[in-house]
């Protein structure tokens, strides 16, 4: 076997006391300090800051009324956490949405010289829902005019009323140009089992365009979180991406996000096909997004998901806090004998995380912290397999047999809190398996496959920390990087 080298990385640098890390708190995945957290929301850069803002109750470890937390990083690794952004208010709690710079003042909400931030999101009105109604989310907008330090509410809210759906939410928003060369802005709305395009020349006055999803894709439960993104194929025309999470229905139970590739004109999204994707393979990869107003010269789509599934994310094992997000990641379309598949690489700034470097030249080696970066060639028989062990016999075993990618976490720790926990998870793979990245933290393992062609994302929680990692086939080339 070829040399190993196993990468560690360091502590995020999130400013909340206490400020030693509590078990299971990841090491360089963003986490609020206390409270709950699920969907990524508003993710937007601005005067060189990611904006992540987030799905947020700092009153309890579990889901309820929904604030937007705040967090921001110079560098996508360093993450830190702000004061609240957006409270509940009259007009209801405050779900999923998106974010946008407004570099034109077509809202009217800055000025020309100081152009806002402005946030599009969905009320949610427990009240109304008490009460029988149906029409109980709408669309709301809130605006910033200090690079997103503080938020007022839009006066005139809501700005788009519920037509009489129950599932009508998360509206992700980002500006286009249309085919007469006039910038407009278009809304993606998940409404129950599909999606719903909207348009709009000033992000208050919204008209329907059209609509996408009906018997189409996977529809094991509720459309949430879409997002329309346009991308270059590989032979550098124009396509469209739409993600799409659903809960439940996903391909390892519970919740997951799929995606179709196609084209978008006119208000209409016609997809290449309609063969079922995952974005994510693994079961914790959920509600994802990009985002908005990266520079140019950066030349990428960025996003980043919420590292956890809705059918155990209330009962896994922390105690101040719940939830985490994913890595950010890098997504491109690739082609595979022809047909076209997402690509979700961890984001270049990861690699600042990189500390001491262990080449590795023998089957098993300790591993530096319970934070690192694990790198390995796939040899040419296109399989491979390790596992990750500590002092309990607890064990995390990762390999592809068969055409089948596979995480395994039986018994890597504490499973009891959910029934179905405790499984192996598995993704078909009919193309060759080249190099894998594994990034080790805490409580999660993320599995990048030929850089991101396949992926698999995992929650664990082991009762000690991973002490060992055995390379059972198929691996050479091996590097450890510490991360901590």
């Amino acid at each position: 076997m070829a040399s190993l080298t196993i990468l560690s990385c360091t502590q995020q640098e999130i400013k909340f006391s206490p400020n030693t890390l509590e078990q299971f708190r990841p090491g360089y995945h963003f986490t609020p300090a206390k409270g709950w957290m699920n969907d990524p929301n508003g993710l937007v850069y601005i005067d060189g800051e990611y904006h992540l803002f987030f799905q947020h109750n700092p009153d309890s470890t579990v889901w309820g009324p929904m604030h937007w937390g705040h967090a921001v990083s110079k560098d996508l690794v360093s993450w830190e956490e702000l004061p609240i952004a957006l409270f509940p208010d009259s007009l209801g709690t405050i779900f999923s949405g998106s974010a946008v710079y407004d570099t034109e003042n077509s809202s009217e909400l800055g000025t020309k010289e100081n152009p806002p931030l402005v946030a599009i999101f969905t009320y949610h009105n427990s009240l109304q829902e008490k009460a029988g109604a149906i029409d109980f989310q709408t669309q709301g907008l809130a605006y910033s005019v200090d690079k997103g330090k503080t938020w007022s509410k839009y006066a005139a809210n809501p700005v788009l009323l519920n037509p009489g759906i129950r599932d009508f939410r998360d509206p992700k928003v980002t500006q286009i140009t249309k085919e007469d060369g006039k910038k407009s802005w278009l809304m993606t709305l998940a409404v129950k089992d599909k999606v719903q395009f909207y348009e709009s020349p000033d992000l208050k006055n919204w008209s329907l365009l059209g609509e996408f999803g009906q018997g189409i894709g996977a529809h094991g439960g509720v459309w949430e979180c879409p997002d329309l993104i346009p991308m270059k194929a590989p032979d550098g025309s124009q396509k469209w991406v739409l993600l799409v999470s659903m809960n439940p229905g996903g391909p390892q139970k519970g919740s997951a996000t799929q995606y179709f590739i196609g084209d978008f004109k006119h208000g209409t999204f016609t997809p290449d096909d309609t063969m079922i994707r995952w974005l994510d393979y693994g079961p914790d990869n959920y509600a994802g997004v990009t985002w908005s107003n990266l520079p140019a010269d950066q030349d990428r789509t960025l996003w980043i998901g919420w590292m956890s599934n809705w059918d155990y994310a209330q009962v896994v094992p922390t105690t101040t806090w719940r939830s985490a997000t994913t890595l950010p990641r890098e997504i491109s379309l690739f082609d595979v004998d022809g047909t076209l598949l997402l690509k979700s690489a961890p984001a270049r700034e990861l690699e600042k995380l990189r500390k001491t470097s262990y080449p590795i030249s023998k089957t098993e080696s300790l591993l530096p912290s319970s934070a690192v970066e694990i790198l390995a060639e796939v040899s040419s028989d296109d399989q491979f397999s390790l596992t990750l062990s500590n002092e309990l016999g607890e064990e995390l075993a990762i390999s592809k047999e068969m055409g089948l990618v596979t995480i395994d976490r039986r018994k890597s720790g504490k499973t009891n809190f959910n029934r179905d926990f405790a499984a192996a998870h598995s993704a078909p793979m009919s193309w060759k398996a080249e190099s894998i990245r594994i990034f080790l933290d805490a409580s999660s393992v993320e599995l990048f496959v030929n850089e991101g062609e396949l992926v698999l994302t995992s929650i664990l929680f082991p009762s000690s920390p991973w002490k060992k990692v055995k390379f059972n086939q198929g691996l050479d080339e091996l590097k450890i990087v510490d991360l901590q």
